[in-house]
């Protein structure tokens, strides 16, 4: 410890020094980096979101999944998080001209969940409601109709299959470089962030070491590149005041991961989402459904719609 200290010290004397020789009266380089409070507003404010496919849920989480964030998305088994992944690498394609990213999808699938027909069938859907919404638009559109195929839509989801922790950190250590090649790519979505490390890891301290210094990597890329990072999670039991209670893996310690954290979760034969957390927005509550067509908004309300706790 003593060593890293010495080292940050004669760091900064060799850039004060620096500064020094060259007679320049400016802030050290560790300094440079400071932005205008008022510039950042405004950068995000004309942000792009990318859409979940439900506008409920899209008004919750403040117009949809926001890009330099990272967003968790938990709940049970079969309640969606995958079709909300799929729909997320799907939906971060719609061209610019219909009001999309345009962009492309890195899905990192730990589980095997990621279902290619299903995303073809999601595809469509997509494609379906751009026709709906846009039905004179795309003819004049400078993306055209050649790129509203679902063949195209799956081209542009980069998939990496995990079989271990090991790969998992591999292959985010790997990303930085892969998104240097790729700069079209707008989201990051690891399905689920949590499989492999509840698994096959034994070691509790240095499993949260770990993590940790996965999330920073993954908030890093996620401001660098101007993209969004969407890590699904899985749940598991606590023993809280005399009573086992769901709640999200990893425990509390993870819960500072991301930026906003998004919990599915069923009401009665109802799907419904919950912003539990969030730096700007309130907490609320929604429900959505899953179709054929993906992620849509429900047809019919148990839980109040878009309701702020």
């Amino acid at each position: 410890m003593n060593n890293k200290i010495q080292e940050a010290a004669d760091i900064l004397k060799a850039v004060d020094g620096s500064n020094k020789f060259k007679g320049v009266e400016e802030p050290c380089g560790v300094l440079r980096g400071a932005q205008n409070a008022w510039d950042m507003l405004s950068e995000e404010q004309s942000q792009k979101h990318i859409s979940t496919g439900s506008s409920d849920l899209n008004g919750i989480l403040g117009g949809g999944i926001h890009c330099k964030e990272v967003t968790e998305i938990g709940g049970v088994p079969g309640v969606g998080k995958t079709q909300l992944g799929i729909q997320l690498a799907i939906n971060v394609q719609i061209p610019v001209d219909y009001g999309g990213l345009g962009g492309k999808a890195v899905y990192i699938d730990t589980e095997g969940s990621f279902m290619v027909e299903r995303a073809y069938q999601i595809a469509e859907g997509c494609i379906s409601d751009i026709m709906e919404y846009f039905p004179y638009h795309h003819d004049k559109a400078s993306s055209g109709q050649q790129n509203l195929q679902p063949e195209r839509f799956l081209a542009g989801i980069y998939y990496f299959r995990i079989c271990s922790y090991t790969e998992q950190i591999a292959v985010i250590n790997h990303l930085e470089k892969f998104l240097g090649e790729h700069k079209d790519v707008r989201i990051v979505i690891i399905d689920s962030v949590t499989f492999h490390f509840r698994q096959d890891f034994d070691d509790l301290a240095l499993r949260t070491r770990v993590l940790s210094g996965l999330s920073l990597k993954l908030m890093k890329l996620s401001k660098t590149y101007n993209l969004a990072v969407v890590l699904l999670n899985q749940v598991t039991t606590k023993f809280t005041e005399g009573s086992f209670q769901l709640t999200l893996a990893l425990g509390d310690s993870w819960s500072h991961s991301s930026t906003n954290r998004l919990i599915l979760y069923w009401k009665g034969n109802e799907r419904c989402a919950y912003l539990d957390k969030s730096p700007s927005l309130p907490v609320a509550s929604t429900p959505y459904a899953v179709t054929g067509k993906g992620v849509r908004d429900a047809v019919s309300s148990n839980c109040k719609r878009a309701r702020i706790m």
